[in-house]
């Protein structure tokens, strides 16, 4: 079951992030802000697939680091890099968006790709660097087995216990606590100012009903609170009532595409919300775990083994993995437009791209994430408030 889990996994997560990065690399078009971001991560989960997974099974199933003394401390360094990466992309990301969104006027100004390839070379220097003491403490370790034979462990040997436990401590903080709450906290500003155009498209659908519904309740009534396009036609000859009935008429015929435009509006939002509560949950689900347990054997090694060793350690492993099979599918397959790109680039009799074509509500809307800006703030900020999420 195991090395079933383990391969499956390793294929996914190989096939969908050399797609991304084909597919992100090929098309022009693609070539957003946010998706220079997505690039790195693809590229870093690639890693975090390519340098793990193998050399975390096949020394688990023989019991038998048998790669040799030098690729013990590679691996242990481009494990440690690859993660540190993966989630700092996660975090630029986050924040990324949560500028393009909650703030999309400010975004402009330094929200381009020459900014993105910045913070993702910082991203990548700042990985390399802290995760320098990996190949000093990393070390193969001969034991006997009961077999009496010889084997290897590819281990961490820590100077002293205050430094491993914090080593651990760091990690947890740098690695997950601090980045868990960034994304909370930008995903939830950008799910609040979601649903407060939520709220705004429901307003405006409510009034375009009672326009639809309430025409003749409207125009008897008399009401000075209305906005000034009714009038109390009880007062005005027939004809007069003829002619601002043909015309709610075209007024009405004119309301029904906006009103299908603001329902799709409402479901892609919904969408969106739902897609970013499940980027947190996942996040929070793949990695609590082994952040856990590593702090947990710094602090007490031997309950931790006997607690752990096995089945239990290597199915935590996995559920780390499986955050570089899921990332793909969360970021970019779900998007619209990056499936079109997708198919567009490997079909052979795909037809030449149109300059002047009309994109769907649903490409827009999910382009949200994709592209980085709301245009859709502008429709109802105006109404509630200028300021912040």
């Amino acid at each position: 079951m195991r090395i079933l889990l383990y391969s499956l996994i390793f294929f996914l997560s190989v096939f969908g992030n050399l797609l991304i990065i084909v597919v992100l690399t090929v098309n022009k078009r693609m070539r957003t802000v946010t998706n220079t971001f997505l690039l790195s991560l693809a590229i870093s989960d690639l890693m975090m697939t390519v340098f793990c997974m193998p050399f975390n099974l096949i020394p688990s199933i023989l019991k038998d680091f048998i790669f040799g003394a030098a690729m013990c401390k590679i691996v242990a360094y481009l494990m440690g890099i690859s993660v540190s990466i993966s989630t700092f992309s996660l975090v630029a990301i986050a924040i990324e968006r949560y500028s393009a969104i909650c703030n999309p006027l400010k975004s402009r100004v330094w929200q381009t790709r020459s900014h993105a390839y910045r913070v993702i070379a910082a991203t990548w220097l700042l990985a390399f660097v802290i995760m320098t003491p990996y190949p000093v403490v990393s070390h193969l370790e001969s034991y006997r087995r009961a077999d009496n034979t010889t084997a290897h462990l590819c281990r961490h040997n820590w100077p002293h216990t205050t430094a491993e436990q914090t080593w651990y401590i760091l990690l947890l903080l740098v690695l997950f606590a601090i980045p868990g709450v960034v994304m909370i906290v930008a995903y939830g500003l950008i799910s609040r100012e979601l649903y407060r155009g939520i709220k705004f498209e429901m307003g405006n659908k409510k009034d375009s009903t009672d326009v639809k519904n309430g025409l003749t309740s409207t125009v008897s009534t008399g009401s000075d609170d209305g906005d000034g396009c009714y009038v109390n036609v009880t007062h005005r000859p027939h004809s007069m009532e003829m002619s601002n009935m043909a015309s709610s008429s075209r007024a009405l015929k004119t309301e029904r595409p906006r009103s299908n435009t603001s329902e799709a509006k409402l479901e892609a939002k919904k969408r969106v919300i739902r897609m970013l509560v499940v980027i947190v949950v996942f996040f929070f689900l793949c990695w609590m775990p082994i952040y856990c347990v590593n702090t947990w054997r710094a602090f007490d090694e031997k309950s931790a083994i006997h607690a752990l060793s096995g089945a239990p350690i290597a199915f935590i492993h996995l559920l780390c993995y499986t955050s570089a099979c899921i990332n793909p599918i969360i970021y970019c397959f779900m998007n619209t437009r990056f499936r079109k790109a997708l198919l567009a680039t490997f079909s052979c009799c795909a037809s030449p791209c149109r300059h002047h074509h009309r994109r769907s509500l649903r490409d827009n809307e999910e382009d949200v994430m994709a592209t980085g800006a709301s245009m859709s703030k502008f429709s109802y900020t105006t109404v509630s408030t200028m300021g912040p999420c």
